[in-house]
């Protein structure tokens, strides 16, 4: 059922987005390696993280909900497949895709990965290759089901001896965190050396980040080599409680909306040092004219000082934005941009044709419908914006963050017809609902 969004003309309040999908679905797998328990706060319920959390399971991983969070048993050691055998579903979701992927090739046992339509259309075929050369000829087989270079795969997992493996930097940041997070289960010393530029860096560290919380050490030269040394001692235990921070690209609709309608929007739990490079894009808001406000828990976001209120809303100004380093907030940016004086453009954002759905394409489509003069090219985007913001019915593509970002175009004080808005589930089920909190009547 379609979600027509009223025109709304001001937009302000206090919010706390769930935990970001991304930490989670980097410090679930690996709590589940760890020796001992790990008790995780803030984990966010969308589709994603349900999908990690229920392969989890069928691995034999023992997780309880109590009061505050889930408690995570660890295995305290490597996957091995119940019954010899195991197949798990993962949905659309890269992230899970990817890590289980490597994961699972330092295992034990067969298991067989596969997804939607679209995450068959996903290439792996670089990850794959190498993992192939970390398992030398003794180790794991991993085998395609389909068509080769995609999913489904048939991982015969004997682990990984180790080695020199290459990967490409210019596809997706998600082959080098499996990679990563697969180097401490190897048998032997392992390299990993990137070809060329790695695109969506900050998505990197921020794994380095949750490995070290579970003792999992790589050393690195920059982001052009990681490697780590012998004995391997996999994810020791990590104990206590691991929070998982808020999610960023969630929080940047709010945000947006914010320096958009007025404001102030205050959003709880994140602040300017976050191990998420998402949060760069509160300093996109404010080189827009945003006022921005840092505090010890919060960031507080309002229109540009001196901006009129009412409609049209133009107190912004359009910039030029390389968004490699948070890529998934370019989305919102791009929507942003229809509130902004003179055009934006947004660029190094090729990695984005091969997410849930071709995002360039997608985008471009959509701000036309609104009014927009758009530029489209192969890895970015020239927004003008229309003189009046239009009325529109816009289509997802089966993608959350196309359904989260044209949220803002009802901002312009017109309506908005959201197609098929239940796909938010995957990160944010109850986005519309605190939209509606913070856009008043």
């Amino acid at each position: 059922m379609d979600k027509i969004l009223p025109p709304v003309s001001h937009f302000s309040g206090r919010v706390t987005p769930p935990g970001s999908k991304s930490i989670a679905n980097r410090v679930l797998p690996l709590a589940a390696l760890a020796k001992g328990s790990t008790l995780l706060t803030n984990l966010p319920d969308g589709e994603d993280v349900s999908l990690m959390r229920k392969a989890l399971e069928q691995l034999g991983v023992r997780m309880q909900e109590i009061k505050g969070g889930i408690r995570v048993e660890g295995l305290g050691g490597n996957f091995r497949a119940p019954g010899g055998e195991t197949s798990l579903f993962l949905g659309n979701s890269g992230t899970a895709t990817r890590i289980l992927t490597a994961l699972l090739a330092a295992g034990e046992g067969v298991f067989r990965i596969d997804g939607v339509a679209r995450m068959r259309e996903r290439p792996i075929g670089d990850l794959v290759d190498a993992l192939r050369l970390l398992a030398g000829p003794e180790g794991t087989r991993i085998v395609y089901e389909g068509k080769e270079g995609f999913s489904p795969l048939r991982i015969e997992a004997r682990g990984l001896a180790g080695g020199h493996a290459r990967i490409r930097g210019d596809l997706s940041s998600q082959f080098t965190t499996g990679l990563l997070m697969a180097l401490p289960l190897c048998r032997g010393a392992a390299e990993v050396e990137v070809d060329g530029y790695l695109v969506s860096a900050p998505y990197v560290d921020l794994t380095l980040n949750v490995m070290q919380q579970f003792q999992g050490k790589v050393k690195r030269d920059g982001y052009r080599r990681f490697w780590i040394d012998p004995p391997n001692n996999g994810y020791l235990i990590r104990g206590g409680t691991y929070r998982v921070e808020p999610d960023a690209s969630s929080a940047s609709y709010f945000l947006a909306a914010g320096a958009i309608a007025g404001g102030p929007v205050m959003m709880r739990g994140l602040v300017k040092d976050s191990i998420q490079g998402e949060i760069r894009f509160v300093e996109i808001l404010k080189r827009m004219g945003a006022k921005v406000e840092y505090g010890p828990h919060w960031i507080t976001v309002s229109r540009p000082v001196g901006a009129s209120r009412g409609l049209p809303l133009r107190g912004l100004r359009g910039i030029d934005a390389d968004m490699d380093l948070m890529s998934d907030t370019g989305m919102t940016l791009a929507v942003t941009a229809l509130f902004a004086k003179g055009p934006t453009r947004i660029s190094n954002i090729g990695n984005w044709r091969l997410k849930e759905t071709d995002r360039i394409k997608a985008m471009a489509t959509e701000l036309r419908k609104v009014g927009a003069t758009v530029e489209e090219g192969s890895d970015y985007l020239v927004i003008h914006p229309p003189a009046k913001i239009l009325p529109a019915e816009i289509d997802t593509y089966d993608d959350h963050r196309m359904a989260m970002c044209f949220s803002l175009a009802s901002l312009g004080g017109i309506p908005i017809t959201i197609r098929d808005p239940g796909c938010v589930r995957k990160t944010y089920p109850n986005y519309f609902e605190d939209f509606k909190k913070l856009a008043g009547k």
